[in-house]
């Protein structure tokens, strides 16, 4: 799967998997190969394909090879450089800055979590860089990759047991 931009600074580009490509949001700045946390850009790089968490309120799980787990409202990934969990799934709330997954809006109601500065993890060179649904106008993100729920469940049809992400500079 690789992700396709105009040039690196272009806010949307292209999913391509399998023969099929999905229009997508990128990050606001575009993408960068030194990924900064706050820097709104999408990290330039191959990335694996670690799991997928759906809202189990609002959907059945998606069609996927790729490990599933259903969200909980206690879900966040923490954001606080500095923090020994930052970059890491955590419960919300957390002590520290994090991220609530357990969103009012649809946009994490699918979440593919991407190996986006994990292992290993660099404090500052970025956190919660996932996959996941886009606004309906593809507003840029804060640096995830967001298509629409349909093209989402399409692409993750296509997915298979360790599967990577592309994204060129």
């Amino acid at each position: 799967m690789i992700v396709r931009t105009l040039n690196r600074r272009a806010p949307q580009g292209r999913v391509q998997v399998a023969g099929w490509s999905f229009r997508c949001a990128i990050g606001r700045t575009g993408c960068r190969i030194l990924k900064r946390e706050g820097d709104g850009a999408t990290p330039i790089g191959l990335f694996a394909v670690r799991a997928v968490l759906w809202r189990p309120d609002r959907s059945r799980p998606p069609r996927t090879a790729v490990p599933l787990r259903p969200l909980r409202p206690d879900d966040g990934w923490c954001d606080a450089v500095g923090d020994r969990n930052y970059n890491r799934a955590v419960r919300y709330p957390y002590p520290a800055s994090a991220e609530a997954l357990w969103r009012d809006d649809p946009l994490y109601d699918l979440i593919v979590v991407l190996g986006a500065n994990d292992r290993p993890r660099f404090q500052g060179r970025g956190s919660a860089i996932f996959m996941h649904v886009a606004r309906p106008d593809y507003t840029p993100t804060a640096g995830c990759i967001a298509l629409s729920r349909r093209d989402l469940c399409l692409v993750l049809g296509r997915l298979r047991r360790g599967a990577r992400l592309a994204v060129p500079g």
